[in-house]
C-alpha cells in the first residue's frame, strides 16, 4: 500500500504544477492586455517600479531623492534594491517583470507548502492527496502582489526553523532563511513571522526543551538578514529626523461594537492583502473536524488543530481591535503604535488557515477513512481559487495597457511640447500612478512616506474640498498616503473611465496654491464645468480607444 502511494504522490505533484501552470497562463498569453488587481498594484507599486528604474537612483544613497514625484520623494520611500522583483521589473518589460513574479512567488509557495505538510504536519505515506493538494491551493490564493512571498513564502520558513529545532543541519535550510529575505518584505509579513517564532522558541524554553540555541539562532540570522536587505527602512528609522506623512496615522477610532464585527468579518472573509478564499469549503470542513474532535473526545490527540483554530480567532480579534478606539491614550503616549501596523499579525494567518485545513481533513481521514470525499472537498477549494483568478475577478477592470494608457498620454505629452522635468501635474479622477508611469513630474502620489511639510503644502490646494466632505477629510488627515486632488463631489472614487457621464460642477482648488507648488497641468477624467472661476483653461481633451480614460487637460492660468 506504501509502495503505491509513493508512487502515486509524484504524478500528484505534476499534475499541481500543471494546473498551477495554467492558472498563471493568462499572464503570460495576455501580457498588457490581461486584467489584475488596481488597488495596491497598479495604483501604485507597478508604477513605482518604472519611476524607480528610468530614476537613475536604482542605487541612490539613503539621501537621495527622486525629482518625478512631489518634487524631490526621499529614494528610501521606494524600498531596497536587494529585492527580487524591483530586479525583474528593472531587466523585463513591465507585464512579463509582473508575470514571472507571479509564477516565482506561487510555485515557491507550493513547494514550501507542501515540504512542510510532509515533513512536519502531514506525514504518512498514505495523505499524500492532503499534501499535494493544500500546498496547490494555497499556492493559489489571490495574495498581494508586491507583497511576493511576504506571507507565501512563511511555509518554507517555518519548514526550515522547524527542521533546525529538531536538529537538522542541512545547508538547505540555512539556503531558505538567507534567500527568502530578497524576495520578500520584513514590515509586510516577516517582522511578524519571525517574533512569532522568537516567541515560540520561548515557549520552548519555558516548558524545559532547553536553550536551544541553533534554534534562536536561526530567527536572529534571517532578521539580521532582513535589516541588511532593508537598510534603507532601518536607517529611515533611525536616522530620519524630518517628520514624514507616517505621523499623522492614526488608527483607533473604532467603536467596540464595530471591533467586535469587524473581528468576525475578518475571520470568515480574511483581507484584501492576505485573501485566503476559505469561507465557502475550508471554514466549514474546519467546524466540521472541531465537531467531530468535540465528539469523540480527541482533545489531547489533536491539541494543535485546536491550537491554530484558537489561534485563528485570536489573530481576528487582534486584527480588529487594533483599530479600537481605547487605544487612543496609548498611541498618545508612545507614538509608533500609530506610525508601526502591528495589526498585521493577522498577515500569519493564510499560514495557519490552511495548516489547519490539511489538519482539519486529517482529522476526517482518521474517522471517516473516506478518501474520496477527502479528495473532492480539495478539488471544490482549487475551483474556486480558479474562480478567483484575476483574469475573472477584474475582467470588467480596464486591462493594464488601458489602464496606463501610453499612447493617450504619449499624446498629451506632444502636446505640452516640453520637457517633462520643466512642468508640473496633477490628476483629478483618475491615479496619479497613471501619469508617473508615463513620465510625467508629478504633485500628487500615492505613498506612505513622505514629508510632513509637504502633506501640508498640498493641503492648501485642497483645503475647501476638504472642508465639504468630513470622509475624505479624516482620510487625508488622519492617514493621507494617497496625496491626492479630492473634490467633494466624487469623494473616495479614484476613476472615471471615458464613457462615464459625470461632471465636475463645483470644485473649488487653489490654483495659487497649485502654482507655488509648480503646477502647472491638470489630467480631470471629466469636465470641469467651473474651471475658469478657479483659474483653470481647457486647453484640449484626448481620447483614444485604447485608452480607458478621456483626459481634459486643464492649465492654471
Amino acid at each position: 500500500m506504501f509502495l503505491k502511494e509513493n508512487k502515486k504522490e509524484p504524478k500528484l505533484i505534476g499534475f499541481a504544477l500543471v494546473l498551477l501552470c495554467v492558472y498563471l497562463s493568462p499572464l503570460f498569453i495576455l501580457g498588457e492586455n490581461a486584467h489584475i488587481r488596481v488597488h495596491d498594484n497598479l495604483d501604485s507599486n507597478m508604477a513605482w517600479y518604472k519611476v524607480l528604474t528610468e530614476s537613475g537612483q536604482l542605487f541612490g544613497g539613503v539621501a537621495s531623492e527622486i525629482p518625478q514625484v512631489i518634487n524631490g520623494l526621499s529614494r528610501n520611500a521606494f524600498g531596497t534594491e536587494y529585492s527580487g522583483i524591483v530586479w525583474l521589473h528593472a531587466l523585463f518589460p513591465t507585464m512579463m517583470a509582473y508575470a514571472l513574479s507571479q509564477a516565482i512567488t506561487r510555485f515557491f509557495a507550493f513547494l514550501g507548502m507542501y515540504l512542510l505538510l510532509k515533513d512536519h504536519f502531514i506525514t504518512k505515506q498514505e495523505w499524500g492527496v492532503i499534501r499535494v493538494g493544500i500546498a496547490l491551493s494555497f499556492a493559489l490564493t489571490p495574495f498581494w502582489p508586491s507583497g511576493m512571498l511576504s506571507t507565501l513564502g512563511m511555509p518554507l520558513a517555518l519548514w526550515a526553523l522547524l527542521n533546525i529545532r529538531n536538529g537538522d543541519k542541512s545547508w538547505r535550510n540555512y539556503l531558505v532563511l538567507t534567500l527568502l529575505p530578497l524576495y520578500s518584505s520584513f514590515v509586510l509579513g516577516f517582522f511578524f513571522f519571525l517574533t512569532a517564532m522568537a516567541v515560540f522558541w520561548l515557549v520552548d524554553f519555558i516548558r524545559g526543551k532547553g536553550w536551544n540555541f541553533r534554534f534562536i539562532c536561526s530567527i536572529a540570522y534571517m532578521t539580521f538578514i532582513y535589516l541588511m536587505v532593508e537598510y534603507r527602512l532601518v536607517h529611515s528609522f533611525l536616522f530620519g529626523t524630518e517628520a514624514n506623512s507616517r505621523d499623522e496615522y492614526f488608527h483607533a477610532r473604532l467603536p467596540l461594537w464595530r471591533s467586535i464585527r469587524l473581528t468576525f468579518k475578518n475571520f470568515v472573509l480574511g483581507h484584501t492583502h492576505v485573501m485566503t478564499v476559505h469561507a465557502l469549503i475550508l471554514l466549514p470542513v474546519v467546524l466540521f473536524a472541531f465537531y467531530l474532535v468535540f465528539k469523540h473526545q480527541l482533545w489531547r490527540k489533536e491539541k494543535l488543530f485546536i491550537f491554530l483554530l484558537g489561534l485563528d480567532f485570536a489573530l481576528s480579534t487582534w486584527y480588529a481591535f487594533w483599530f479600537y478606539k481605547g487605544w487612543a491614550p496609548l498611541t498618545e503616549q508612545f507614538h509608533f503604535l500609530d506610525t508601526f501596523n502591528f495589526a498585521r499579525y493577522h498577515f500569519l494567518r493564510p499560514l495557519i488557515i490552511y495548516v489547519n485545513f490539511a489538519l482539519a481533513l486529517r482529522v476526517i481521514w482518521n474517522r471517516t477513512k473516506n478518501k474520496n470525499s477527502i479528495t473532492a472537498v480539495i478539488f471544490a477549494q482549487i475551483f474556486i481559487l480558479f474562480a478567483f483568478n484575476d483574469e475573472i475577478i477584474y475582467h470588467t477592470k480596464p486591462s493594464v495597457k488601458e489602464f496606463y494608457a501610453e499612447e493617450l498620454f504619449d499624446e498629451v505629452e506632444n502636446y505640452i511640447s516640453l520637457p517633462q522635468e520643466d512642468y508640473r501635474v496633477a490628476s483629478i479622477g483618475i491615479h496619479p500612478a497613471i501619469a508617473q508611469y508615463n513620465g510625467f513630474y508629478t504633485l500628487d502620489t500615492y505613498n506612505n512616506f513622505y514629508p510632513l511639510r509637504y502633506k501640508y503644502k498640498f493641503r492648501k490646494i485642497i483645503e475647501q474640498e476638504l472642508a465639504k466632505n468630513k470622509t475624505i477629510q479624516t482620510y487625508f488627515d488622519e492617514w493621507g498616503g494617497r496625496c491626492y486632488l479630492f473634490s467633494d463631489e466624487l469623494g473616495k472614487r479614484y476613476m472615471f473611465n471615458k464613457d462615464s457621464k459625470k461632471r465636475i460642477k463645483h470644485l473649488e482648488l487653489n490654483s495659487q496654491a497649485f502654482k507655488e507648488l509648480g503646477g502647472t497641468y491638470i489630467f480631470s477624467a471629466l469636465p470641469i464645468e467651473n474651471a475658469e472661476k478657479i483659474k483653470l483653461e481647457l486647453e484640449n481633451v484626448f481620447t483614444s480607444r485604447e485608452a480607458a480614460w478621456k483626459i481634459y487637460l486643464y492649465k492654471a492660468i
